[in-house]
């Protein structure tokens, strides 16, 4: 604020008199003043210049001062729009603060803020990333979608370094388990790293292949670090049959899930350093039962056994995997729960409609909360150490992080999964916080 004496006008004590010019030889002011009226006029000339040169310089710096306070004062009510802290954790953009990072906080409790060092890396520009993850280049206009981060009330999440991240994952082996989703984030993740690498021909595909949906296995190799991040594509994590257990079978019964029989590449998984799980995408109506794929325990077909139920059995035959086959000594384990999608039913059909930013409130209208409680019911009743990556209600707000209209195929439309940078970005920092938390 302004000191108030700045302004003042001065007081009849403090203004200041007419000079006398009276010659030091004699003769009082006023014989002067007589001869020489010019004088006085040319005094009282400089006194009135003086006073205006100085009430100009306080007029300047009071206006910028002013403008100062009032710029900040728009900004502050434009960001917050006088809400109160608890308003503002419901809001999915809000201002960052300046925060320390706290170990010891639930970093799945938060909101989305932009942030000027995202995105991290450039899709276009990393070959690992499927083209129809890459909205940008396939037509997004917009781009604040990339620019926003994941900030966890009351605490924060350590800003990603690359050249670190690597340096701790040298002679590493990290393995993604699951379905596209999963893919995604394993493609993320290798974006991520290749930004600490100097020289980009030294991380390829072991096998020579390219980044497609149709290959059950990928494997990236960082030869400088001797590092490997793998994908395994296994939708339901269990193992699948192509006919029905027995001859008397239902005729509509062409496929089985076996609920007690983890995949048969499972096997493969194992002697990692970081485990990667999700599922949950596929276990719906239309991809199970309306195909004529029905669960199995044993030998005997459970035709009316709910789908909730079985995805339950299937998280506890894995629950038992990891206890009996991982040593979690070595091997962090993480169960990525569901990812909401925002289709929106319209005139008896499925709409994508997808946002220039965030929703305010989260919104999810698929099976996502109820597969997440499962998920975290079992885990958190294991015996062995698993984490739960509780991405749900983050995701929940990401209305406008959707592929959309922007796939590779612009006669696909996509309201599941997520656009390169975005969302699956913010999915792998949190691996990295819980583990440099763990050290």
């Amino acid at each position: 604020m302004v000191n108030g004496t700045l302004c003042r006008t001065p007081s009849s004590s403090s203004r200041r008199t007419t000079p006398n010019f009276s010659s030091p030889r004699g003769g009082g002011s006023s014989g002067l003043h007589r001869k020489h009226p010019i004088w006085s006029h040319a005094g009282y000339v400089s006194v009135i210049s003086v006073t205006l040169l100085v009430a100009s310089f306080i007029f300047v710096i009071c206006s910028l001062l002013y403008l100062c306070f009032y710029r900040n004062l728009i900004q502050t009510n434009s960001l917050f729009d006088s809400k109160s802290d608890s308003d503002r954790r419901n809001n999915p953009i809000v201002l960052a603060e300046n925060v320390s990072t706290v170990a010891d906080c639930d970093i799945f409790d938060g909101s989305w803020i932009f942030s000027n060092a995202h995105p991290l890396y450039n899709s276009s520009t990393c070959p690992f990333t499927e083209r129809g993850f890459n909205c940008l280049k396939n037509g997004r206009k917009d781009t604040d979608y990339m620019r926003l981060r994941w900030k966890p009330h009351g605490c924060d999440i350590p800003q990603f370094n690359a050249t670190a991240v690597l340096e701790k994952l040298r002679g590493k082996r990290v393995v993604f388990v699951g379905d596209s989703m999963s893919r995604t984030q394993w493609e993320s993740m290798i974006c991520m790293l290749m930004i600490g690498v100097e020289d980009p021909r030294s991380v390829y595909e072991v096998n020579g292949n390219g980044i497609s949906k149709t290959i059950r296995f990928l494997s990236v190799r960082f030869q400088t670090f001797n590092l490997t991040v793998e994908f395994f594509r296994s939708v339901y994590l269990l193992q699948q049959g192509v006919s029905t257990p027995t001859n008397r079978g239902p005729k509509r019964v062409r496929s089985t899930i076996k609920l007690d029989q983890l995949d048969d590449v499972s096997k493969s998984w194992v002697n990692s350093d970081i485990l990667i799980f999700n599922s949950g995408h596929w276990w719906t109506y239309k991809k199970l039962f309306y195909t004529g794929c029905y669960f199995q325990v044993g030998e005997s077909l459970k035709l009316g056994l709910p789908i909730t139920t079985a995805f339950r059995t299937m998280l506890q035959t894995w629950a038992s995997w990891v206890k009996s086959t991982v040593n979690t000594t070595r091997t962090h384990v993480f169960f990525r729960t569901f990812e909401p999608s925002h289709w929106s039913e319209e005139g008896g059909g499925k709409v994508c409609d997808v946002t220039e930013q965030p929703m305010k409130d989260p919104k999810g209208n698929d099976q996502s909360e109820e597969f997440s409680g499962i998920i975290s019911d079992v885990i958190t009743s294991m015996m062995v150490p698993a984490t739960v990556l509780n991405v749900t209600s983050m995701g929940a707000y990401r209305s406008d992080a959707h592929i959309g209209n922007w796939s590779y195929s612009p006669l696909v439309v996509d309201c599941s999964h997520w656009c390169l940078p975005g969302v699956p970005d913010a999915w792998n920092e949190l691996v990295f916080s819980h583990l440099t938390a763990q050290n």
